[in-house]
């Protein structure tokens, strides 16, 4: 069940000792609140949602309580509430697509999309990297897997540019002539 925000509110920011300033709206919430209830889930289609949506335009309608003059048609004003609310959700909602003129289509990738070839091709240039030496590992997965600038990877590794750009230049002409990677390649 709803838990009413608007009277729960009221009963916090008041004391003990007074009543609530619309003892009326309480109660109006207690009788009409399953109707209301059906009438939100009818606008959401999920149940979650509606009790969100009517605790939104309850709170709005007790805000409005005193300038409300007419309270035999609370429920439309309440269900007023409830439908320009959801109008404001779905007007504000994200929109993911965009009308374009060509459609934006992956580009084909060759030697396959089989997942076991793609894992074994993987598989293979951690061992080829794992060959390599240390200093040249280092600046081929900071360089390439960590996505570094040369710049950067020169000062974690506190050399200098023109020491990375030659050490990962060696290392990558070592991993093309790699005979293993030229097998999973092929």
């Amino acid at each position: 069940m709803t838990t009413l925000v608007c009277t729960s509110a009221s009963k916090a920011a008041a004391p003990a000792a007074r009543t609530l300033p619309y003892p009326s709206f309480s109660s109006y919430v207690r009788a009409r609140q399953p109707v209301l209830l059906r009438t939100a889930r009818s606008l959401t289609g999920n149940p979650s949602d509606a009790e969100d949506l009517l605790q939104t335009a309850l709170t709005k309608t007790y805000v409005a309580w005193e300038r409300i003059e007419d309270h035999r048609a609370l429920d439309g004003y309440v269900r007023r509430a409830l439908v320009n609310t959801r109008t404001s959700q779905w007007r504000k909602r994200k929109v993911d697509e965009f009308a374009c003129e060509e459609l934006p289509e992956p580009e084909p990738v060759r030697g396959g999309d089989d997942p076991a070839e793609q894992q074994a091709l993987r598989d293979a240039m951690w061992r080829a990297i794992m060959r390599l030496p240390a200093r040249q590992r280092a600046m081929v997965v900071l360089r390439y897997y960590e996505d570094l600038s040369e710049v950067q990877t020169a000062e974690v590794l506190g050399v200098s540019v023109g020491t990375v750009k030659s050490a990962v230049s060696r290392a990558l002409g070592k991993l093309r002539e790699d005979a293993e990677l030229g097998l999973v390649r092929s």
